[in-house]
């Protein structure tokens, strides 16, 4: 009784819980929220500080009784309580700071996703507020999303690459065919670049430098002009700052293991495919989503690998918040491809 007349004034919401960014859904409204996973605590008295971009710009800078959390890893919970506070914090944030508010939760999750990692998003939702939780699978999601026809008795392939996991799926009939599901995503290409810069130049630099160089260097395939950037770090051998000059052909070594990985994940998936499906991903082609993406040059490159059309979807950060906001306006659909 008091869920239902709370829900009256609450707005039903979609979150893409995301180890990198958490995009949030209002139902009428469309995206109206998208901050990094990141939450500034109290190391003694674990107050929340800040939480998203306030919170991620104090990565790698905090003084010793203050630590930023990322809470959520490969794609998963890996801090409950801190997940929980970063989620109620979002809430109240939509609906601008009103207390009494029990929205309905629509939440992405990875398809490789244990029953106790479900149990944990579940539980971390309904701690933060929510009256109903609803979980459904980030591809299923993305793929809603980007429009394709999940309905319908043909095969549709998806490649949401997110910050902790990679999906590759094959969707007909409002059901997920085929799933494979790696922890591979851009939180491992930053780390690559870190590790490859420290390896080969002795020079250790952060993770949110790492982030910054994938997005302005990284690449999949060589480009037609040469890309360069300073990059501060710590030398490892004389112990002071150091400025070091980088190109993208050493970042793109340096991202070759993650993305061929990324690559044979797909090409397990298609040779996994039931025939009548693969005949349609022939036609269709394999659509990209997540902000994994946009890294330049990888729909090129699994062009060449496949030899299938290959297209980034539009909207491909915001791809699954945007499917699991429209299954807010088709509930029946919702109970069908729920989890």
């Amino acid at each position: 009784m008091l869920n239902s007349l709370y829900g009256l004034f609450s707005s039903d919401l979609a979150i893409d819980l995301g180890t990198a960014n958490t995009l949030v859904y209002v139902a009428g409204k469309g995206v109206v929220l998208s901050e990094p996973s990141v939450v500034a605590v109290h190391r003694d008295s674990k107050q929340v500080l800040a939480v998203g971009m306030a919170a991620k710009r104090m990565l790698g800078r905090t003084p010793g009784n203050i630590v930023a959390i990322r809470p959520m890893r490969d794609g998963v919970i890996a801090n409950f309580e801190i997940t929980e506070a970063m989620l109620k914090y979002f809430i109240m944030e939509v609906h601008h700071r009103r207390k009494l508010v029990r929205p309905r939760i629509v939440i992405g999750v990875p398809s490789g996703i244990t029953q106790v990692e479900k149990r944990a998003v579940r539980d971390s939702a309904e701690s933060a507020g929510a009256r109903e939780v609803y979980l459904i699978e980030e591809p299923m999601a993305a793929a809603i999303g980007v429009g394709l026809p999940i309905q319908e008795p043909s095969g549709n392939m998806i490649v949401d690459i997110g910050g902790g996991t990679t999906e590759v799926a094959v969707i007909a009939l409002s059901g997920i065919v085929y799933s494979r599901s790696m922890r591979i995503g851009g939180d491992v290409m930053d780390e690559t670049i870190v590790n490859y810069i420290k390896r080969k130049y002795n020079l250790l630099i952060g993770e949110r430098t790492g982030e910054d160089i994938k997005v302005r260097l990284g690449s999949a395939v060589p480009l037609g002009e040469t890309l360069t950037m300073e990059v501060k770090g710590r030398d490892l051998v004389a112990g002071i700052p150091k400025t070091l000059l980088i190109n993208d052909t050493e970042i793109r070594e340096a991202l070759m293991e993650p993305i061929s990985n990324i690559v044979e994940t797909v090409r397990i998936a298609l040779e996994r495919t039931p025939p009548e499906l693969a005949a349609d991903i022939i036609d269709k082609g394999i659509v990209l989503a997540g902000g994994g993406a946009l890294l330049r040059g990888l729909d090129v490159l699994l062009r060449e690998e496949t030899g299938l059309p290959v297209t980034i979807a539009e909207e491909a950060l915001s791809a699954v918040v945007l499917g699991a906001g429209r299954l807010l306006d088709e509930l029946d659909l919702l109970r069908r491809v729920s989890v």
